[in-house]
């Protein structure tokens, strides 16, 4: 039975260019990747881009497939799991966004599709904790996050670890997924850290 990746946004605002590219690479190191078993990391994930990064990708080229408001890129980032690139209208407003879908799914794109539009129609800008954690993971340097190995105990090897400021220990590393909101906050840039906390749909 094929499972349905979990749809979500790993990144807040408006992607530049070098940012893109950042999160085409955002797993790199994670031991799924090294495995050559990294469809599950990809599957499902998107972000906003500006038209211009838009329109360079699809003439890097020819894509895979061309549907009215959406393309796929040729080249697979792992299995099945390749870039679609959108074009869409919101509350009026051309859009454009990245996302990874599994093709194996044939209706992947457009369900993908239809989770932006309701995501980013919603009335009240805000952020689930996950897309806070998402955001974090996408916007540190690769020097400041990895991957608990064998110093951690066996049942956190493998899961993301990033780097904050402890008072009384200086820096450290901690679980991404067990940051506290004060250190959310703190890992978050200003303009981000005071968004509503909203509910996962």
């Amino acid at each position: 039975m094929h499972t349905l990746p979990t749809l979500r946004k790993i990144f807040q605002g408006v992607a530049a260019r070098h940012e893109m590219y950042r999160m085409f690479n955002r797993h790199r190191g994670d031991p799924g990747w090294i495995a050559g078993d990294a469809a599950h990391l990809f599957a499902g994930e998107w972000f906003e881009i500006a038209e211009a990064e838009h329109d360079y990708m699809f003439e890097i080229l020819p894509p895979l497939f061309l549907r009215g408001d959406l393309f796929a890129l040729r080249e697979f980032m792992t299995g099945s799991v390749t870039s679609i690139f959108f074009a869409l209208a919101i509350d009026g407003r051309r859009r454009w966004f990245h996302g990874y879908c599994d093709l194996s799914d044939r209706d992947s794109p457009e369900r993908m599709k239809a989770a932006i539009i309701e995501r980013e129609s919603r009335p009240v800008r805000g952020m689930t904790r996950d897309e806070r954690l998402e955001h974090i993971w996408s916007s540190t340097h690769d020097d400041y996050r990895g991957y608990a190995g064998e110093r951690w105990l066996a049942s956190m090897r493998g899961r993301r670890t990033v780097l904050v400021y402890a008072e009384r220990f200086g820096t450290v590393l901690k679980l991404l997924d067990e940051l506290t909101d004060a250190e959310i906050a703190a890992k978050l840039p200003v303009q981000l850290r005071h968004l509503p906390e909203t509910i996962a749909a």
